[in-house]
């Protein structure tokens, strides 16, 4: 594989990269909480808005389910591509697979090829890592390359529930009653929980020294140039594929990368992000347009290169 150049460093699989990424939800429900009737997460003590690092996977991992089914049937990425958590799908049927794709019998102990197996044709299980020691064929654990936090809102939100009625009723003893002039009702009420506005942050990590095998580092999962490339594109494109009734309005309002020389890290992370200024201008916000984000490049340590890959 040809190594990047520092034009497009934040592709090399070999460095180390930190981002922040920006989304925002206008009248939407970003991440419901089914412990609080769905309603919107919030940290009771700030009211800030909450959204939770395996939402933001669910969606990454559904935008690159999407891209694989629009390639063409003989395109070879498509065998790296497939998604190894989803719906309808028994995980120790995935572990399976591996054992038979190599020709191998069950195994209760760990089975370093069927956890390269898994790593070379998943791309959840190469990115995020996975726990794959269930069942009678092990495929042993990985520690995935890239770490996302739970995204927070820059200012408290305010849950506001929507009561909506159906003209449908659910059960035929109340139509029964409706069309024979007994009464009943005529309408159900629900209810729609939703934020009128929020902006959120979240931080990553991609750690080449978990992602990456050249050198040493032999047992990383294989991370490559193909699949930063659509890692980055998922961030920020993902929110169009997850459009739904509780999901009208979201979308990616930022995404900053900082790629380090030393794999191992180049400065701190945190002193990297915090160089991401958010400021409100109004408020309460409403939009967008509200806040005024900037990026300190001054002083920037001199092996970290920033980019912006915000569309």
């Amino acid at each position: 594989m040809t190594t990047p150049s520092l034009d497009a460093a934040y592709l090399d699989p070999a460095r180390r990269h930190d981002f922040v990424l920006l989304f925002d939800a206008s009248d939407s429900n970003p991440n419901g909480d089914p412990d609080a009737g769905n309603l919107p997460r919030i940290d009771p003590e700030t009211n800030q808005g909450l959204v939770t690092d395996t939402a933001l996977k669910r969606k990454v991992r559904n935008y690159v389910a999407l891209y694989e089914q629009g390639l063409a049937e003989d395109d070879p990425l498509r065998e790296r591509l497939k998604i190894y958590v989803e719906e309808g799908v028994a995980l120790n049927e995935r572990h399976r697979r591996a054992f038979s794709a190599l020709g191998k019998k069950g195994s209760k102990a760990a089975d370093p090829e069927a956890r390269a197996w898994m790593c070379d044709n998943f791309f959840d299980v190469r990115m995020f890592g996975a726990v794959m020691s269930t069942g009678d064929f092990n495929c042993g654990q990985v520690r995935g390359p890239v770490q996302l936090a739970i995204g927070r809102s820059v200012d408290p939100v305010f849950q506001q529930e929507l009561a909506i009625t159906r003209v449908a009723v659910t059960k035929e003893e109340e139509l029964k009653k409706l069309l024979g002039g007994e009464g009943g009702k005529d309408r159900e009420m629900g209810r729609k929980a939703i934020v009128p506005y929020g902006l959120y942050v979240t931080e990553g990590t991609y750690s080449p020294m978990l992602g990456a095998r050249n050198g040493r580092r032999s047992d990383g999962t294989g991370v490559d140039t193909k699949d930063l490339t659509l890692f980055w594109e998922a961030l920020t494109r993902m929110w169009d594929q997850d459009r739904s009734a509780a999901r009208g309005r979201m979308a990616c309002r930022g995404l900053h990368v900082f790629s380090h020389t030393n794999p191992l890290g180049d400065a701190p992370r945190h002193r990297l992000v915090e160089r991401v200024s958010i400021v409100a201008e109004h408020a309460p916000a409403r939009s967008f347009s509200d806040y005024s984000v900037k990026v300190v490049e001054e002083g920037m340590p001199e092996d970290v290169y920033y980019y912006n890959l915000t569309e």
